[in-house]
């Protein structure tokens, strides 16, 4: 069963006819509201769904229908005239499983509703009723599982340099696994200056906030190298969790250390001076690059001064001592750490 949610009534009839002829059974809304409505009645296979509409926007029903624990995995379909990267990039991180732009034909609307069954018909066991078992998941005792469970069921991306993998605003519908290469997570001050507030390396979880809550994230998030993460919905890690105590417990201790970090890190900004911070600065990214002495560490002036804490002109300025004093070589955007040892010393 297809539910078609859209308010321009020529389109809706056409499109549920196209839909007919193809053996699907289809219902049909004319804005978010009913279409909330129906879904949760009649929990179709699929939904496709305008975006601007009367009542509840498009955002507005699929924002509901991901926190309903009865509709929460049915594929959803976005539909639009908008074609702008921001508004497709809306919806995807909102958790739609696909996007079509107005006009298009019925050879590329029954594609993507044949992709996005198969695809659900796959993963079909994970949306099972609460009463029901889950073999899976029971078998997953702690991190390391937990990780690989990421890799079986996961979504896979793959980000270039500078890349957005999130935006402050953005609704935070899943957690997400480093595979390969370096994020950063940064937020603006008032005058639009960027003040990194973490890095996260393969292997690293990234994208928390509240499993019980749908908050927007407070942060952006930007892959400082060619990255691949996978990610997975944030109500399936809360599944996990809730059945299995021991990876609970080592995902609160694995948090929890991250926060001591993040308080050294805010102590050394605050009262180090500005030698100690860039040093640290420099130590922090050499073994978030995994990088060891004379191995050349690639990052932008800019990257280092927000995460020191310290202006642009300072954070040159001090390099250019740390190169006198032999500490390190500097080539363009390249700086080599020649003693690792003499720069955690620097006070």
């Amino acid at each position: 069963m297809i539910l078609l949610i859209e308010d321009d009534t020529v389109l809706r009839e056409n499109t549920a006819e196209i839909l007919e002829l193809q053996d699907y059974e289809v219902i049909t809304a004319p804005n978010g509201k009913i279409g909330i409505e129906k879904a949760i009645k009649h929990v179709p296979d699929i939904i496709i769904c305008d975006i601007m509409m009367p009542e509840v926007d498009g955002y507005g029903v699929l924002q509901t229908l991901s926190s309903n624990t009865d509709t929460h995995h049915i594929p959803f379909i976005f539909l639009s005239a908008k074609t702008e990267h921001k508004e497709i990039r809306r919806g995807m991180n909102m958790g739609a499983d696909d996007y079509l732009t107005k006009p298009f034909d019925e050879e590329e609307l029954v594609e993507v509703i044949e992709t996005r069954l198969k695809k659900a018909n796959l993963v079909s066991q994970v949306f099972v009723a609460e009463t029901s078992s889950d073999e899976a998941e029971d078998d997953i005792r702690n991190l390391n599982e937990l990780k690989n469970f990421f890799d079986d069921e996961g979504e896979v991306q793959e980000f270039k340099i500078k890349g957005s993998i999130f935006e402050a605003g953005d609704h935070s519908n899943y957690v997400y696994l480093i595979l390969e290469g370096t994020i950063k997570t940064f937020q603006r001050d008032e005058e639009g200056k960027e003040l990194v507030t973490g890095l996260y390396k393969p292997d690293d979880f990234l994208g928390f906030t509240s499993l019980a809550e749908n908050y927007p994230h407070q942060e952006s998030a930007v892959a400082v190298k060619d990255t691949k993460l996978v990610r997975i919905l944030k109500y399936k890690l809360k599944e996990i969790l809730e059945q299995n105590k021991n990876v609970s417990l080592e995902l609160i201790n694995m948090l929890s250390d991250n926060l001591s970090l993040i308080k050294q890190q805010l102590l050394i900004m605050a009262y180090s001076t500005v030698r100690k911070k860039t040093a640290q600065t420099i130590l922090q990214f050499a073994d978030i690059l995994g990088k060891k002495s004379n191995e050349d560490i690639r990052i932008t002036r800019s990257d280092l001064a927000s995460v020191a804490g310290i202006a642009i002109e300072t954070l040159i300025r001090t390099l250019s001592a740390f190169k006198k004093e032999g500490l390190i070589e500097i080539e363009g955007r390249v700086i080599r750490v020649l003693d690792l040892h003499k720069l955690e010393m620097v006070d």
